[in-house]
């Protein structure tokens, strides 16, 4: 059985896994495989919200941002989605994938930094960047053949791979973790300069992008997604969004997946920014909310066995406070990081 860190990337380990070398976990998953050359990644996450709803506004914003993407070192992937946020603003965020910083570096600083720079009338927009060493994030997927995010770019798809279906999973697939407890240090620090805000973030800040795909469902197996799972992971998310800062998570969206001209599509992601790895870890493991998520997929999941259709995924970042970039023009304060200070 394959393991989900990379052999270039495996080194003497001077902290355990949560789990003993001869584990075998009870149903199949598999991690995305990037070329050895790459070295770091950059997940850049571009929104505009509109507190009086203007779809032809937000849809003017994001198809300018798409022209750009389109241009000289543009992502190598990107997509769009759609959500109401906690104040209802009605919000689009396009994220966009590098696997070569050189690139983004060039297309940010003639096409990307202005985002935040230039107001738009009636839109707030907001830039949230990482740039993590691939030694400090991970992904899983519960199928080999539907890549999404970060994993688009990646060269292949793993074997089944050891390190999933416990708690503590995610922390083992993230290759920093074989030496490094990633524990958070200092607070995020707000900078205002007039309607720009800026959010220096902390050491070891964590984000999580998790995704389902139930557009190859049918019938039944579709009817018990969305009425038995989805509302149950939308209790979870609404409560992450509105009452996640006390158990450490700064933001949360669950937004719905668009194509690029804004028609919805059948995937949704829950995406959010927590204080640490540890404090996302506890939620999982303990908190009412995800312990009712998680009995709702396991319901669904071992009542329909390997004949399901809905396709998982996520990834987990743990990053660098100099690997993080955070800007928000005419937000309300309740946007994203803003909400840390």
């Amino acid at each position: 059985m394959d393991s989900a860190i990379p052999s270039h990337l495996r080194c003497p380990r001077s902290r355990q896994r949560r789990v003993p070398d001869d584990y075998v976990p009870p149903y199949p998953s598999f991690v995305a495989r990037h070329a050895q050359r790459v070295d770091r990644v950059v997940m850049a996450y571009f929104g505009a919200q509109s507190q009086d709803r203007d779809r032809a506004a937000l849809e003017e914003a994001v198809q300018q941002l798409a022209r750009r993407f389109a241009g000289e070192r543009g992502p190598a992937h990107w997509d769009r989605s759609r959500y109401t946020d906690e104040a209802g603003f009605e919000t689009v965020v396009c994220a966009a994938y590098w696997d070569h910083p050189a690139s983004h570096d060039a297309w940010f600083a003639a096409q990307g930094c202005d985002w935040t720079r230039v107001a738009r009338p009636g839109l707030g927009t907001f830039t949230e960047v990482l740039r993590p060493h691939v030694e400090r994030y991970e992904t899983l997927f519960s199928a080999p053949d539907r890549a999404e995010g970060i994993a688009v770019l990646a060269e292949a798809m793993s074997d089944v791979v050891m390190e999933h279906a416990y708690w503590g999973g995610a922390r083992d697939r993230i290759p920093a973790s074989q030496t490094d407890a990633m524990a958070p240090r200092g607070e995020p620090e707000l900078l205002r300069d007039g309607a720009l805000v800026t959010v220096r973030g902390h050491e070891h800040l964590c984000l999580i992008r998790s995704g389902q795909d139930w557009s190859d469902t049918e019938a039944d197996e579709r009817r018990m997604y969305l009425d038995d799972v989805e509302p149950v992971l939308r209790a979870g998310m609404d409560f992450l969004r509105d009452d996640g800062r006390a158990i450490g998570c700064f933001a949360n969206r669950y937004a719905v997946v668009e194509t690029a001209d804004g028609r919805p599509t059948e995937k949704s992601y829950g995406m959010s920014w927590w204080r640490s790895l540890a404090a996302l870890e506890r939620w999982a493991e303990s908190h009412p909310t995800h312990v009712a998520i998680f009995g709702a997929a396991m319901k669904y999941l071992s009542t329909l066995g390997p004949a399901a259709k809905l396709k998982l995924y996520h990834e987990v970042t743990v990053a660098r406070a100099d690997e993080q970039l955070f800007e928000y023009l005419g937000c309300h304060d309740r946007t994203g990081l803003l909400r840390a200070g």
